[in-house]
């Protein structure tokens, strides 16, 4: 009889497949996984309690730096808490705009993690190809708000600006060209043999214990659990348009990643709705209180330079109580808690981050695979790890 010794392996912090900064002990027989162990923190930044000390407007660029390959998101979840204890609601326009923004952003975010997971496994050609798509959404970005990665593009009450035509012009484009190139990544992938073998069975988690782990978005979504909050709580436009949900049957890492290549197209559809039927209007509330006036009136009236320089200085208050509010992001649910005392800055911010959620289910979905699955697994439950150690 052969005698072996279980083996400890340290995976990380400094590894090109786990995402950032994680640290992974590996608790081995053979080649075969019986503990996974995440380490994580390498990357805490105490986002939360700094926001004690910020006015409310002056949280939002920490917010670019939870998931900070989707802040357009963060900023969308943030601002919707901090609007839920205002009790405003921004303009339909407005409105219309953090849908199609939103949207945009999950579609950048998928094909980041098609990208580096397709190159984690082996397939380089997806790598180049998602790319290649990506760049066009983050000049999209560019064009309405300046910025391609930490953007502070939503504000309370609204957007800081107006979709132009050129913006619009190329969104359409863009809408046009985009189904058929999600079909390329499928063409090169769905059926490949390799591919197929290094994902079909690896990672399953069953509807019960996902639930269970709390997992959210596609990673819950590939057990066949009907949850999305854009259908559970519909916010902003997701109320009048249509779109599916995808669902997975077998829970594991081919299905994430069949549901996430759905999603896209999901995506797409969504924002060629909206850009159709987006309306005329402001896209930021008429309250000089929470809003800044335009700077033409700081200009040429005193009233305006007055609510300009109190709200840079001093900033709103909000009144006393408790809020949280879930947002549907590319990597699940992301909620924003808010406790008010009454004052111009957060008493208490928690962030309920889905990378740091799932990253809990990592251990139960990787026992009894190969050192090599490790790596599979970690790209299909998609974390960042800023939004994990915050």
């Amino acid at each position: 009889m052969i005698r072996t010794e279980e083996m400890l392996l340290n995976m990380g912090p400094q590894h090109p497949s786990t995402h950032g900064v994680l640290r992974l002990v590996l608790q081995l027989d053979g080649e075969k996984v019986l503990k996974a162990t995440p380490h994580v923190g390498y990357l805490h930044r105490g986002i939360e309690k700094l926001s004690e000390s910020r006015l409310y407007n002056q949280v939002i660029p920490l917010t670019d730096r939870f998931d900070y390959v989707a802040s357009m998101t963060n900023n969308f979840a943030y601002v919707r808490a901090v609007e839920k204890l205002l009790q405003i609601k921004a303009p339909e326009r407005a409105e219309y705009i953090r849908t199609i923004i939103a949207e945009f952003q999950r579609i950048a975010s998928h094909l980041l993690w098609l990208g580096t997971h397709a190159i984690d496994l082996g397939a380089m050609t997806v790598f180049f190809y998602c790319f290649r798509e990506r760049e066009l959404v983050l000049d999209l970005f560019e064009i309405i708000c300046g910025a391609r990665l930490t953007t502070s593009y939503y504000i309370p009450g609204g957007v800081r600006r107006d979709a132009t035509s050129e913006f619009i012009d190329k969104a359409y484009k863009f809408t046009e060209i985009f189904p058929s190139k999600v079909d390329e990544y499928d063409t090169l992938i769905k059926n490949n043999r390799i591919w197929l073998g290094r994902t079909k069975g690896i990672g399953v988690i069953s509807a019960e214990d996902a639930i269970n782990f709390g997992l959210s978005g596609p990673t819950l979504r590939g057990s066949c659990v009907n949850y999305d909050v854009r259908k559970a709580e519909p916010y902003a436009a997701y109320d009048k348009i249509e779109f599916d949900v995808p669902l997975g049957k077998n829970g594991d890492v081919y299905d994430r990643y069949l549901i996430r290549v759905e999603e896209m197209r999901q995506s797409n559809r969504i924002i060629k709705q909206c850009l159709d039927k987006m309306p005329k209007g402001p896209v930021v509330i008429d309250n000089p209180k929470i809003v800044l006036p335009e700077k033409k009136k700081t200009m040429t009236e005193i009233e305006s330079l007055i609510h300009h320089f109190k709200l840079v200085s001093e900033g709103y208050k909000t009144p006393p109580g408790e809020v949280y509010c879930p947002t549907e992001a590319p990597k699940g649910e992301l909620g924003i808690y808010i406790v008010s005392d009454g004052s111009s800055k957060p008493y208490r911010m928690k962030v309920r981050a889905p990378s740091f959620v799932h990253l809990g289910a990592f251990d139960y979905m990787s026992k009894g695979h190969m050192i090599a699955d490790i790596i599979a697994i970690i790209g299909t439950i998609d974390i960042v790890l800023g939004e994990v150690d915050r």
